[in-house]
């Protein structure tokens, strides 16, 4: 990774534990304004893969701060997220919401921090949209794939996801459902309220038991 991609998400690594922040917006096929701060999927993906190759590196620590953004990109960066081998947490600051929360919840160990949120609604799609049924059914079809991920990697049930973001009577313009710090942690969706130093405790304390693991697979060998 060169220094402009480590200055633009924050990259640090100290003792093998990496910190990556995910923040601002999903940027996606599109690019957004200069003006606006973005995590680029396509930067964060080799970045990602890199990490999963890398030898010195035993565990990876996600700093969330995200509004939402691209749908298919923010899976992908989930989906990556999800598959990586080395021990992962994440740490909520600030919020969570829309495609934020497939990647919040990716990670082995998810925190949230006392006043950060994470928002549930339903899917929006910009530009020229046909008021027909396959327009509905390609709406169902994408929120089915998002509420299928968190569920998979939470203990929500998808019925009650269902509910949060079709929920009429929080928000004044629009669906879904604001979950503040351990409302999240009530609903399943994040396992602990905590901040920076529990993350990272509970990040070395996964490190440790994977080493002793693959210490006593070698040995057994």
């Amino acid at each position: 990774m060169d220094n402009e991609e480590i200055k633009e998400y924050g990259i640090t690594e100290n003792d093998g534990i990496q910190m990556i922040s995910i923040i601002g917006e999903i940027e996606g096929h599109d690019c957004l304004s200069q003006n606006a701060k973005t995590t680029k999927y396509e930067h964060l993906l080799p970045l990602l893969a890199q990490s999963e190759q890398s030898n010195r590196l035993k565990g990876i620590l996600f700093l969330i701060n995200t509004v939402g953004g691209d749908v298919s990109c923010g899976l992908a960066l989930a989906e990556m997220i999800a598959s990586l081998s080395k021990p992962t947490v994440s740490l909520i600051l600030g919020d969570s919401h829309s495609i934020g929360v497939p990647m919040a919840v990716a990670t082995d160990y998810s925190f949230i921090v006392p006043s950060a949120t994470m928002i549930i609604h339903p899917v929006r799609m910009s530009g020229m949209v046909l008021g027909t049924p396959q327009t509905y059914s390609q709406f169902q079809q994408i929120q089915d794939r998002i509420l299928d991920f968190i569920a998979s990697h939470s203990q929500a049930e998808k019925k009650k996801l269902e509910e949060l973001m079709m929920n009429t009577s929080m928000l004044s313009k629009d669906l879904g459902t604001v979950l503040v710090g351990k409302d999240a942690v009530v609903q399943g969706l994040v396992q602990e309220v905590g901040g920076i130093s529990r993350a990272l405790a509970k990040l070395q304390s996964m490190v440790s038991e994977s080493e002793t693991q693959n210490h006593s697979i070698e040995m057994e060998f």
